[in-house]
């Protein structure tokens, strides 16, 4: 005789996706690098300038000399992408963290029986968040050659950005599998 699982799978993806998704979409937010702009003329070789959407760093990466908290010269942050994404990713931030505060009360593993109704809320509720960080990565991706940089350099997608977007897609994906509790919910009525 096996004891049946209480659990089911896709709670147990839902919830193990998110909160990966989570530590992945709040390291982009706040690492400094969403794009990267190196061989600028009249500097030398190794030298980069990082930009984020809080923060503007430059580094000489012979020596690993970093400054951070430079002077915004170009209006970077004064950019629609750049803005919207100062108020979407926090947002999205806090209702990921929201989400699983639901999530965790509907799955209840200490229980005989998850609570599929509110597991199929959170699921949604992550599910969204999950878009709403994807949408300023996208946007900021789209507009990345037209964002002002300094003159000369080579443009590539910063760390921050790439983390923004994997944190985003597990988050839409555990939302998914913590949103099909919605039918168990249908199959008891």
């Amino acid at each position: 005789y096996l004891p049946s699982m209480r659990t089911p799978t896709a709670m147990i993806v839902g919830m193990v996706l998110c909160p990966c998704g989570l530590l992945l979409t709040f390291t982009g937010t706040v690492a400094p690098s969403w794009r990267q702009v190196s061989q600028m003329s009249n500097h030398p070789i190794d030298f980069v300038v990082e930009q984020g959407i809080w923060d503007i760093c430059t580094e000489r990466q012979s020596t690993h000399d970093r400054l951070c908290g430079q002077a915004d010269e170009l209006a970077y942050f004064e950019q629609v992408p750049v803005r919207v994404a100062r108020g979407m990713m926090p947002t999205s931030l806090a209702l990921t963290l929201l989400g699983l505060v639901v999530a965790t009360l509907g799955v209840r593993c200490w229980q005989k029986e998850p609570r599929h109704l509110l597991a199929g809320i959170s699921g949604l509720m992550l599910l969204v968040s999950g878009l709403l960080s994807l949408v300023p990565a996208s946007w900021y991706t789209h507009e990345l050659w037209t964002l002002p940089a300094p003159a000369g350099g080579t443009l590539v997608a910063g760390y921050g950005l790439v983390l923004s977007y994997l944190g985003s897609c597990l988050e839409i994906l555990g939302g998914l599998a913590l949103a099909l509790s919605f039918h168990h919910c249908c199959k008891e009525r």
